[in-house]
């Protein structure tokens, strides 16, 4: 049976942040989603991946089998969504087998990513995997394909400027952060003030870096306890923002105002003894221009972060053919060895079949002979057999790149009669 993997998806391209929101799964969610699909639906692999900006699922199933409206009703049942069946036109539905294939590659890969060539995406990859496997919905297939994308992946990062520089401006912040205090102080106070999407961003984006000195604080208490909670940061009040940046040794300021919140006046209060580093998100400027004219003050805005995001993003930009190129190769690499699964319970019968006809042969000389000639013969029929089928199996392996396996398939097993061979050896076992 050929292959027939297809895939269903979710993502930024189609769906606003909302309904990405409403329809993302959570680890829980995701372990159970995949339960769910493996009781409802008839599938050899599956797999399931949920990000800010992506829920898809992958599954290898008959050619005429077509499960798409039901795994997004079941996507419903798992969300708790009555109506799902209203956001069906954000989602894109991948039934041609090379299209989902190279869907995956592309997703793994940082390709179809908002941030191209997002480092995150592959760990993400990498953990749906690991969910697949924990639940048994990963057969040999999923487990060839998940492996030649890792491997893939290796080749773009070492090949590549794909992966190079922060091609995201908040995360180049954090580059920029680590740059600035390297050779200053080895674990930064860090002090986040406004949570707007940026700072959201950076706030996340410190945690997955593993600072830990990090306060953010927000007018609105809430919402900065919500993200607290998320990201495991902790919560300076809005009141107590001088002393916070009196201790802090960098102020990331995403405050969302007309004028600048922080001003010359009130940064000179602070008495900065030795250094702090002011890095301004904001549109227009939070900080004052003039703010960096105190001494031990330097202050860096939103163009000098976006230059360094930019600069980037162009570099990876220009990686993309290559990218690509890779990918191509390892696509038609996998597609030989897809082609060649199809053949190989063909094989295993024309083995069996020769088998039982040399073990046959064998039992009815096998009194006469004494235990050095039973040897003897035994090996050189193994041999004479390995000889007989070779050519055969290379006849396959040649028919399945000419994409004409299975007139061969039939042939054989009309010549060799494998499926009573098959029927029988069940029956025996």
């Amino acid at each position: 049976m050929l292959q027939n993997f297809k895939a269903i998806s979710l993502s930024y391209k189609k769906a606003p942040l909302d309904i990405r929101e409403l329809i993302a799964l959570d680890e829980n969610s995701c372990r159970q989603f995949l339960q769910t699909l493996k009781g409802f639906i008839q599938a050899s692999d599956i797999l399931v991946l949920s990000t800010c900006n992506r829920t898809e699922v992958y599954y290898n199933a008959d050619a005429d089998a077509d499960y798409s409206t039901e795994i997004v009703k079941l996507l419903g049942i798992t969300k708790g969504i009555d109506n799902i069946s209203q956001y069906l036109d954000y989602f894109t539905i991948l039934n041609q087998h090379s299209n989902a294939v190279q869907h995956l590659f592309e997703v793994a890969m940082g390709l179809e990513s908002q941030v191209v060539g997002d480092m995150q995406i592959t760990n993400q990859v990498k953990q749906s995997y690991q969910w697949a496997a924990d639940n048994d919905t990963a057969g040999p297939f999923l487990h060839r394909l998940l492996h030649t994308i890792f491997f893939t992946n290796k080749r773009v990062v070492q090949e590549t400027a794909f992966r190079d520089g922060a091609a995201s401006t908040s995360y180049a912040a954090i580059e920029l952060i680590e740059e600035l205090t390297a050779d200053v102080v080895a674990d930064p106070k860090i002090l986040v003030v406004g949570l707007g999407e940026i700072g959201a961003d950076v706030c996340r984006n410190l945690a997955d870096k593993g600072f830990r000195n990090v306060k953010i604080t927000n007018r609105t208490l809430a919402k900065a306890k919500l993200l607290a909670e998320e990201c495991n940061l902790e919560v300076l009040p809005f009141e107590d923002i001088v002393q916070g940046l009196k201790e802090a040794d960098v102020v990331i300021s995403s405050v969302a105002r007309e004028t600048p919140f922080f001003t010359k006046e009130m940064i000179k209060r602070l008495n900065v003894l030795s250094y702090k580093f002011f890095i301004d998100l904001s549109v227009p400027r939070s900080i004052e221009a003039d703010v960096e004219s105190i001494p031990g003050v330097l202050v860096y805005n939103i163009d000098t972060i976006q230059n360094k995001a930019s600069e980037a993003l162009q570099q990876r930009i220009n990686s993309i053919p290559k990218v690509k190129q890779i990918v191509e190769e390892s696509i038609e690499q996998f597609n030989d060895w897809s082609k060649e699964m199809v053949v190989s319970p063909t094989i295993n019968k024309l083995k069996n079949a020769l088998e039982t006809i040399r073990q046959e042969e064998m039992a009815r000389y096998m009194k006469k002979l004494g235990p050095n000639e039973t040897k003897l013969i035994d090996n050189i029929t193994k041999s004479m057999m390995q000889k007989v089928i070779k050519l055969p199996v290379l006849q396959l392996k040649a028919a399945c790149k000419r994409g004409e396996a299975e007139t061969l398939i039939d042939v054989l097993n009309d010549l060799f009669d494998l499926e009573k061979q098959s029927s029988e050896a069940d029956i025996q076992h």
